[in-house]
């Protein structure tokens, strides 16, 4: 499979930086965590606002939002959820991009999110001008980016991904003969040309969570509990992924961990999909993969430093005064980014996945 110019060390050495300089919650006690819950609630009634909530936060978030009516759940299901609900605020609480494909879908809705320094990764590692000037110089090809890219990348594509869904439209494009540019995630994209058989030209990015996963130490903790099942999300390494019993999304990992006969399960993923795992298969043991060890240097310890920025304390604050953190995008730029998203959700609606 062709691939694209490798990332810039410069570059990667910067997302890595960020990384650990991501500032992190204060540490709550019991009753500071109640009050904080009670006076969230109200807040969310006052402002006409439903909390929208990724897998990979704090469990103490996913809880809040399960017992206010929101979501919880992955990319696309947040993305769908946000274009359905009557609510005239959308609080995303998860990471930047998120927050800009809900409004890039709700352009009347206010979107707001606890922090807009909540980067990501994938979508650091794909700048618009570099990745743009990729596009332009394979005119031929289909450019189809993960939804983990800023809203300028999604306007830039044909069609917009989620782990989900990805193998899916990508086998429908190669069916219809499309040559294929995919970004931002290389592993993802490895999985995905392995899967369908398409003719990719693979962006290099790499998420700071999935790509510390080392098989070596995957090895032994698989020799440490002979009767474990490994399941994995496809943004880990192609070794990772090779020694997997089941590979999906998260949601469809958390329906693999439900499924599964197996005593203990080996996770390749963030640990943040813990908390709803451990609600689907409660009789189940979860390890986390190791990114300790020989030759790893751990930047996430299986969770992401930019999803670990929510927390109660600034999801209170911004339902109080949203004022530096609502999101906002050109509205050229929206329309343009809207086109592959809707590409996206109504393929999935067709085939029953939203």
């Amino acid at each position: 499979m062709a691939k694209a110019p490798e990332i810039p060390l410069q570059l990667v050495e910067e997302i890595r930086s960020k990384a650990l300089s991501a500032p992190r919650p204060r540490s709550l006690t019991p009753d500071q965590r109640d009050a904080l819950f009670e006076k969230i609630k109200s807040l969310l009634k006052q402002n006409n606002a439903v909390l929208i909530t990724h897998y990979y936060v704090d469990e103490q978030l996913q809880i809040l939002t399960d017992a206010t009516g929101g979501y919880v759940g992955d990319s696309l299901g947040m993305a769908d959820y946000g274009n359905r609900h009557p609510a005239t605020m959308l609080v995303v609480v998860g990471v930047r991009f998120m927050g800009e494909s809900a409004k890039i879908l709700n352009p009347e809705k206010r979107v707001v999110m606890p922090d807009l320094v909540a980067d990501c990764s994938l979508d650091l590692s794909c700048p618009i001008d570099s990745f743009s000037a990729f596009c332009d110089q394979h005119p031929d090809r289909t450019v189809v980016v993960y939804a983990n890219t800023s809203a300028e990348v999604k306007a830039r594509s044909d069609w917009v991904v989620t782990s989900s869904n990805a193998v899916d439209i990508v086998a429908y494009l190669h069916g219809q003969g499309e040559k294929i540019i995919f970004a931002p995630d290389r592993h993802l994209g490895n999985y995905v040309q392995k899967k369908t058989g398409a003719d990719i030209i693979n962006w290099q990015g790499f998420c700071v969570v999935h790509d510390e996963f080392k098989a070596s130490e995957l090895r032994r903790l698989m020799q440490e509990h002979p009767g474990a099942e490994v399941i994995a999300h496809p943004e880990s390494p192609t070794e990772v992924l090779a020694m997997a019993d089941a590979i999906g999304s998260t949601t469809q990992l958390i329906n693999a961990a439900k499924a599964s006969k197996a005593e203990t399960l080996i996770v390749a993923t963030d640990i943040g999909l813990f908390h709803k795992m451990h609600q689907a298969a409660p009789d189940k043991k979860l390890l986390a993969v190791p990114t300790g060890g020989d030759s790893a240097a751990c930047v996430s310890c299986a969770h992401c430093p930019w999803m670990a920025i929510n927390s109660l304390d600034n999801l209170a604050a911004v339902l109080e005064n949203s004022q530096g953190h609502e999101i906002t995008i050109e509205e050229s730029v929206r329309k343009k980014a809207m086109v592959p998203i809707q590409r996206m959700l109504e393929f999935s609606r067709s085939q029953g996945k939203v």
